[in-house]
């Protein structure tokens, strides 16, 4: 579903706390995404929910309509709109996240994307948990093998992330535009960000300083 832009976040060895806690889970036992895989089944209908956290909860929105995870409504309304049998679950033997515990990318990467693959270069279409102020693209990269210390949390920087169909999907506010994934492949292995571990636990937030350490 769509994200949700915190001003504040507390990190542990799984990540952002409550990230990806829940899905929308079929009788199966797949998760739905804008793919399928052993562990997801593409569902397109899920792109036009958002969740957010409301105190201890979780809500789910569509358009000026709402619902509290939990709610029979909600699991009846999202079983409608994807055609099947539906309910959204918490996480448990199998892990909800698709690889990686921190999704990280650089604001100068993302002008790269608009410059020079003429798309809109907007965050959203590929989810990222730290949007970082930078000046260099795919400065991120430069940082694997690194650690990065961010408000209270250091982090392990350890591969490049792989994209796939569903940057180009209309998500989360922001519509379809020129085939993001295939111009990726061309110019960059279809990498965009980078992902990364959690090393300490601890709080980060908006306007943190990012602290590269590059070891030696």
């Amino acid at each position: 579903m769509g994200g949700e832009a915190l001003e504040s976040a507390v990190l542990d060895q799984r990540g952002l706390v409550g990230d990806r806690w829940f899905a929308v889970e079929d009788d199966e036992g797949h998760f739905a995404s804008g793919k399928s895989s052993h562990r997801f089944r593409r569902r397109d209908a899920v792109f036009d929910f958002a969740a957010s956290t409301d105190g201890d909860a979780v809500r789910v929105h569509r358009d000026a309509q709402q619902w509290a995870v939990g709610d029979t409504d909600l699991d009846r309304v999202l079983s409608r709109a994807m055609g099947a049998t539906v309910r959204v679950l918490p996480e448990m033997d199998v892990p909800h996240k698709d690889a990686g515990s921190v999704s990280l990318v650089g604001t100068a990467s993302l002008h790269w994307c608009r410059d020079h693959l003429d798309v809109d270069g907007d965050f959203r279409r590929i989810r990222p948990n730290i949007l970082v102020e930078t000046t260099e693209p795919f400065v991120e990269e430069t940082w694997i093998g690194s650690r990065l210390a961010v408000g209270d949390v250091m982090l392990s920087l350890v591969e490049r992330i792989e994209r796939c169909r569903m940057v180009d999907i209309a998500q989360d506010g922001v519509g379809t535009t020129a085939p993001l994934l295939r111009r990726l492949s061309a110019e960059r292995e279809m990498r965009l960000g980078v992902y990364a571990d959690v090393v300490a636990p601890g709080r980060i937030g908006v306007g943190d300083e990012v602290r590269v350490d590059r070891g030696g």
